[in-house]
């Protein structure tokens, strides 16, 4: 028996059909279609004649033997509601403060908690890779040995040198802005002169980031996706840590970012990153925090964030399974 996850996209995959029904007596007929506002339902109550699956959701009954077919509308399921709902079961402690926004890549719906910027810290490498791609697509040529040299440095052991030497290239903050710009990133601003880690950004943007790396709508071309893909799933040992707790084992590409502020002394502990769920569907999530006493502390809360967010889209889409085959079963 399949599971419910994978009827699920089978069933979303299935091409439609037309059939006549046969003759039916004191039944209920559910067909399903899908609506801008969510999923309707159309229920048939038959009396005593032929009921066609082609039957139109406006028909309504006209005399005794014929069927009335009323469309009833099932609200789409609200993620965010969803999503704060299972925030609840991660506590904050002290200063700590927590943004996160999830995508699920299987249904296309997404979420996110939490509000304000935050500094990047070293996920900002992610986006400056990203901008200095674009900048080699708009010019027609490919990176030079020396960029991917610092590009693999900066992504895969978080060197702060590399990061520092394309940041230049790409012309600090201007050039990154202008590339988030084309990204449609809204609420990212870099940072000023040489101080790329205090780039302010916001969960929602980092997951329209991570669009960009990881989706099929982007500015950059296959092969940039490929190329920063390929880096995040090789993450040095000591830095798999993060979005990569709600992964089913190995199934993850990341960044993370942690930084020291030296005016509180409280961590700016983040991570973005694609996951495969236990569930078999892949997600992209952002995680950001500041405000913790160490960063193993900040770790602790991100994490707890990432699974709790990839929960609630597994959750919501077992339940979304259960009801469509509950409502289908006497088609």
């Amino acid at each position: 028996m399949e599971s419910s996850r994978a009827a699920r996209r089978n069933h979303r995959a299935r091409p439609s059909r037309r059939r006549r029904l046969p003759y039916l007596a004191l039944a209920t007929v559910a067909v399903v279609g899908a609506t801008a506002a969510g999923t309707v339902y159309v229920k048939a109550h038959a009396h005593s004649g032929p009921v066609s699956s082609a039957a139109a959701p406006s028909a309504s009954a006209s005399g005794s033997g014929e069927a009335t077919v009323e469309p009833v509308t099932q609200p789409t399921a609200d993620h965010d509601a969803l999503l704060a709902k299972a925030m609840k079961s991660v506590t904050p402690a002290g200063d700590q403060k927590v943004s996160v926004a999830v995508l699920d890549l299987t249904s296309g719906e997404s979420a996110a908690y939490g509000d304000g910027t935050f500094d990047t810290a070293s996920i900002v490498k992610v986006d400056i890779l990203a901008a200095l791609l674009l900048q080699a697509q708009d010019a027609g040529r490919t990176l030079t040995a020396t960029e991917k040299s610092y590009a693999t440095t900066m992504i895969q052991n978080s060197d702060n040198d590399s990061a520092t030497a394309l940041w230049n290239l790409i012309g600090t903050a201007d050039g990154l802005d202008a590339a988030n710009k084309t990204f449609g990133l809204t609420g990212t601003t870099g940072g000023a002169g040489p101080l790329w880690g205090l780039t302010q950004t916001t969960a929602a943007d980092q997951l329209t980031l991570l669009q960009q790396v990881f989706g099929d709508d982007s500015k950059l071309s296959a092969a940039s996706q490929s190329y920063i893909q390929g880096l995040m799933k090789e993450i040095e040992a000591d830095q798999q840590w993060g979005v990569s707790a709600a992964a089913d084992g190995s199934k993850w590409a990341l960044k993370n970012g942690w930084l020291a502020r030296s005016t509180t002394g409280l961590w700016d502990v983040n991570s973005i990153g694609r996951v495969t769920g236990t569930d078999g569907d892949e997600y992209l999530v952002a995680v950001l925090s500041n405000g913790s006493t160490t960063q193993a502390k900040g770790i602790t809360l991100i994490e707890a964030a990432a699974k709790a967010g990839v929960a609630a889209f597994a959750e919501s889409a077992d339940s979304s399974t259960s009801a469509s085959a509950t409502a289908t079963a006497t088609d």
